[in-house]
């Protein structure tokens, strides 16, 4: 793994994660009380023993550069590893902002070919699952392949939204279709059994979808993005490319628990699901492949005759006398007497307020950090360092699906309510 070196890819705005996104880049949002997504890649790298990576982003990048330099020191040991952001650069020569994934690249190609490695392993920021990537590159080796492909068996009604490889025997790929629909659709049928899945499994999920992650071999990847010099998408063009000219193109089976978090419902519902009882779908409870993040040396949660049952809590958290059902809190978040939380994410905080700030705040008519005394609220998102009110309810009250109320605070997306990063809801509101 030592002549391998990771590419992670930022994403664009994340406008379909937004607000989230409004002032972080979509790496950098948090996830289950304590870690950020980005931390999901950079682990799976860590304990696959790849230490080399960059992780290419262009928008809201300093939240993202502060996590990785506090999270990450890998030459602490005076070896070679790292973990570097490239953030999007104009230059003379490259005067655009990155337009897609295979352009990313290829306005830091004179980086990467500086680097004496074999191969290039190109992973998505935004997605959940555990994998050993040594899998993945030994089977790229031993397939001597020119490019490898993630591949996720799906049934036909999860295949429609992924771009979709058809395999032969043991799993090379001789076509590639971006999202296809209808015959097109029943002409990607695999026999994933030949893979590795059971004969009843295979029937169930008889599609490869593709994960978006890559190994490509050295000369490959260069050879592509020199001699195609307006494709800016892995998937849309240089996949299709490279088969079309004859290039060895594997699938690298992978099924397990995997979770593309690019939308507000589908990053709540993951969340969520970190609480089932008694095996959660993904846990970050595995000794053996462990999700690193930042150490924050915060003291032990108190709860003070709160009532918690199927949740999560993160450390530095006070919880007074409320009561939280199926709910996932960050670090050092704060609620009050008679608080009810239900089916709700509540990112925390970045810094203490004292009990004694707390109550100048309040005699000047401030609002504490936190979540105030007397409020109830159902299937929300509550940001970093937001300030609920004493006698709130967000509860969405009119079912709204989608909504945009930034003058008030707050965004409704999926039906979720929204509460955006650093936002102050007045006592007594309703939402």
């Amino acid at each position: 793994m030592k002549r391998v070196l990771a590419i992670i890819l930022g994403g664009g705005a994340g406008t379909r994660l937004y607000p989230l996104t409004k002032t972080r880049a979509k790496p950098a949002v948090p996830l289950a009380g304590k870690y950020r997504l980005i931390d999901i890649p950079i682990s799976n790298c860590i304990n696959s023993g790849i230490n080399k990576m960059y992780v290419l982003t262009q928008f809201n990048s300093a939240s993202l550069n502060r996590h990785l330099t506090q999270s990450y020191n890998l030459s602490a040991g005076f070896g070679q590893g790292f973990v570097e952001v490239l953030a999007a650069q104009q230059t003379p020569e490259s005067p655009s902002w990155f337009e897609g994934t295979a352009d990313a690249v290829r306005k830091y190609q004179w980086l990467f070919q500086e680097w004496d490695v074999d191969h290039y392993l190109i992973l998505s920021g935004d997605q959940l699952y555990r994998m050993d990537y040594s899998l993945f590159v030994d089977h790229h080796i031993q397939t001597g392949a020119d490019i490898s492909i993630g591949a996720l068996p799906v049934d036909a009604a999860q295949a429609e939204g992924f771009g979709l490889m058809h395999t032969e025997g043991a799993g090379r790929i001789h076509e590639f279709r971006e999202k296809p629909k209808g015959d097109d659709l029943k002409a990607m049928w695999v026999d994933t059994s030949r893979l590795g899945l059971s004969p009843e499994e295979a029937l169930k999920r008889p599609y490869l979808a593709s994960m978006g992650i890559y190994v490509f071999s050295r000369d490959t990847l260069f050879d592509l993005l020199t001699n195609n010099p307006t494709a800016t998408d892995f998937g849309k063009e240089l996949i299709p490319t490279a088969l079309e000219r004859g290039d060895n193109l594997q699938s690298f089976l992978f099924d397990d628990y995997w979770e593309d978090i690019g939308t507000i419902g589908a990053f709540y519902e993951a969340n969520m699901a970190l609480t089932d009882q008694p095996n959660p779908a993904f846990s970050f409870y595995d000794e053996k492949f462990p999700i690193y993040t930042r150490p924050r040396y915060l003291p032990p949660s108190k709860l003070l005759d709160a009532q918690v049952t199927q949740s999560i809590v993160g450390e530095g958290s006070m919880l007074k006398a409320c009561s939280i059902h199926h709910c996932v809190l960050g670090v050092r978040t704060r609620v009050e007497d008679e608080v009810v939380l239900q089916d709700t994410l509540v990112m925390g905080a970045d810094y203490f307020e004292s009990s004694e700030e707390r109550a100048v705040l309040r005699e000047r008519g401030g609002t504490p950090i936190g979540v105030g005394r007397g409020t109830t609220v159902r299937r929300a998102i509550l940001d970093k360092n937001v300030r609920i009110g004493r006698n709130v309810t967000i509860v969405n009250k009119d079912h709204v699906e989608e909504a945009d109320r930034p003058e008030l605070g707050f965004y409704i997306r999926n039906g979720i309510v929204v509460v955006v990063k650093n936002a102050t809801i007045a006592d007594g509101s309703v939402i």
